[in-house]
């Protein structure tokens, strides 16, 4: 359950897009919305143009960018990240590295990683746990890995913002911010603030 209020200072008239096309995207509108913050669902090229920025949530990497591929949102996207923050979760996160250790899908290329899929183990080996928040004063956020990616390695202009004994989970790239772990599965809404807070710079 989120048990939270908008935090002051907002711009009310953003709009966040999360990607529609598979996963827990619905999450992810729920937590912008209890922000205060106006979310859309992305289904078409036409949709990015209402949005201020766009969540790239979980699921299945090889499916998702299958789907993109098949209705025409490569190449928008690639525009869309010329200009525009985008957050991706797990299969989001992977979507949106470098490299893809081991497996044929060519991502984005956005952040300067290396990640290998399932690096958390399979479906059973899912589990909920605290991991470190480091932005300004350190703090325990709660998170949920299913079937998470593991981040291998990160170039130099790379922040790691969360670790989880002692590996990054969470990172930002300029304006590109990617988590392993799903945040919008538990109700903790401090990497949706921080995503907000980055669209706002």
């Amino acid at each position: 359950m989120v048990a939270s209020v908008p935090k002051p200072g907002y711009k009310m008239k953003l709009t966040i897009g999360v990607l529609a096309l598979q996963g827990a995207f619905s999450k992810h509108q729920h937590m912008i919305q209890v922000l205060g913050i106006n979310c859309v669902e992305v289904r078409k090229p036409q949709h990015l143009q209402e949005c201020d920025a766009l969540i790239i949530p979980g699921g299945e990497s090889t499916a998702m960018m299958n789907r993109i591929a098949f209705i025409g949102l490569t190449e928008p996207l690639h525009q869309f990240s010329l200009q525009k923050p985008i957050f991706g979760t797990c299969a989001g996160l992977i979507l949106m590295a470098k490299e893809i250790n081991n497996h044929h899908i060519t991502p984005f290329g956005w952040l300067d990683i290396t990640v290998e899929r399932n690096g958390f183990g399979r479906q059973i080996e899912s589990f909920d746990t605290e991991i470190f928040w480091l932005p300004e004063q350190p703090q325990q956020v709660r998170a949920r890995f299913i079937r998470a990616p593991r981040i291998l390695n990160v170039g130099e202009e790379v922040k790691v913002l969360a670790e989880f004994k002692g590996e990054p989970v969470c990172i930002q790239h300029g304006k590109f911010l990617a988590s392993t772990f799903h945040p919008e599965l538990t109700g903790d809404l401090t990497l949706h603030r921080y995503f907000l807070e980055m669209v706002e710079v």
